[in-house]
């Protein structure tokens, strides 16, 4: 026993001496941790809510519990498998659509030769990313607008008749999913840009000096070295796979694409904020929780199964 609280001693005198002598490194460390604590941990005291007939009057602690209740409630609605086809529906077009281009943007980047060149086409296409959602929304809308959008200008020239694109439910996904990945593949391409500068610069030389091809050099070294970041953006991805933007699908919401647009974000605010039923709301978004990280947890084991990159 006592040679057990020695070692026990010891080991915490190791530990204290080593905070000590990095004292800064920690002092950096610690304005993160506390940012998570503050607003990521404490907040998720605020589920037991789901379980509970929430009263403003009676707060959290006081009001009574009611079990299951508001998951039932949700799982026996006949919106909720509207909600969940819709959030799965737009969150895997997006990622099917959305993931491979800025790989590609990336490696075509990388081949480029001139380097004022090579900026010009980063800077173009990552200066969609700075646009506003609210801004973004009113572009999209301006564009497809059925009598003075550019779009339906053009289609009515060619002897066509206007749509009324946002109004069509069929179209919502579309239009969401690429106006998006015209906003966002400029800045999403940067982590692959960034993963293609560290590879050595020697492989390049070796392959120029055998003759092998611009197309051979992307397929043997370019792909296999940022490997590594697409396992990890693509588990990233997918374990916010029920997570899709509020605030811009909100925006292009209308009576007409409602059947498309509704997802669990958007009735979440809704009922939480709208009608006032938090513990109703609370439960629906903990469901969505439980899925994201269900995801997360089995996407990262298939690719630690079946590669050497994981999360953890």
């Amino acid at each position: 026993m006592h040679g057990t609280a020695a070692l026990t001693a010891s080991h915490r005198k190791k530990v204290w001496k080593k905070i000590k002598r990095h004292w800064q490194y920690y002092l950096l460390l610690l304005p993160p941790l506390l940012f998570l604590l503050i607003f990521h941990y404490i907040p998720m005291t605020g589920l037991v809510m789901a379980f509970k007939k929430f009263s403003i009057h009676k707060g959290i602690l006081g009001s009574p519990w009611a079990g299951l209740k508001y998951f039932r409630q949700f799982f026996s609605s006949p919106l909720c498998w509207i909600l969940i086809r819709n959030t799965i529906g737009i969150s895997l077009y997006t990622l099917i659509a959305g993931f491979p281009l800025p790989i590609l943007l990336a490696l075509g980047v990388n081949e480029l030769k001139g380097e004022k060149f090579k900026k010009s086409v980063q800077m173009i296409t990552y200066a969609p990313y700075f646009i506003s959602t609210v801004v973004m929304v009113s572009i999209v809308m301006q564009m497809l607008h059925p009598r003075t959008g550019l779009l339906n200008i053009m289609i009515t020239a060619l002897g066509g008749e206007a749509i009324n694109f946002m109004g069509e439910a069929s179209m919502f996904k579309s239009i969401y999913v690429w106006s998006g990945i015209w906003q966002y593949t400029g800045y999403s391409a940067i982590l692959y840009i960034a993963a293609l500068a560290g590879i050595d610069p020697t492989l390049y030389e070796a392959a120029k000096m055998d003759g092998v091809s611009r197309l051979k050099r992307i397929i043997y070294i370019d792909i296999p070295g940022i490997i590594p970041t697409i396992i990890i953006l693509l588990i990233l991805n997918v374990g916010n796979l029920m997570n899709i933007g509020f605030e811009k699908i909100f925006l292009m919401q209308n009576d007409l694409n409602l059947v498309s647009s509704e997802i669990i974000s958007t009735y979440i605010y809704k009922v939480g904020l709208r009608h006032a039923q938090f513990s109703f709301s609370t439960a629906i978004g903990f469901f969505n929780s439980i899925i994201n990280f269900t995801l997360l947890v089995t996407v990262n084991r298939l690719a630690r199964k079946y590669s050497e990159v994981s999360l953890w």
